[in-house]
């Protein structure tokens, strides 16, 4: 396996990185967690669709709109812990004295849908072992 690194650092430069990864031949991709990626979430996964490169995402909006899979940290759960932060510091605590807290719930998310699309066959342990399988 050999790992290509394709740097994007503006949208308009999008459809570049897709048309280099297709010269290049590669068989899958592992989109980080940045915001940009998160804005352009709907356009990255119909890249990635039309390319036929199955990919992995690190929250689950992406494959709400189609993406493949994603595994990444909860965006409810973490949300609910961000409300026990404003609660506290509503009632006074300062925000300083609060601990920082990393993810505990991780979730995985699996679309159906797009594998069929992709011409993919998902092994049924990792079925299995998904939060979510999307239909």
């Amino acid at each position: 396996m050999r790992l290509e690194t394709h740097m994007v650092g503006a949208a308009f430069e999008l459809e570049d990185a897709f048309a280099s990864m297709r010269k290049q031949h590669v068989e899958a991709v592992l989109l980080g967690a940045d915001s940009m990626f998160f804005a352009e979430r709907r356009r990255i996964v119909g890249l990635a669709n039309k390319s036929r490169l199955p990919a992995m995402f690190h929250w689950r909006a992406y494959v709400d709109v189609g993406g493949l899979m994603c595994y990444g940290p909860s965006f409810a759960e973490a949300n609910r812990r961000a409300a026990t932060y404003v609660d506290k510091i509503l009632k006074g605590a300062k925000p300083g004295d609060l601990p920082v807290e990393q993810p505990t719930k991780f979730e995985l998310v699996i679309n159906l849908q797009t594998a069929k699309a992709l011409g993919l066959t998902i092994p049924q342990s990792l079925l299995l072992r998904a939060d979510q399988v999307i239909q």
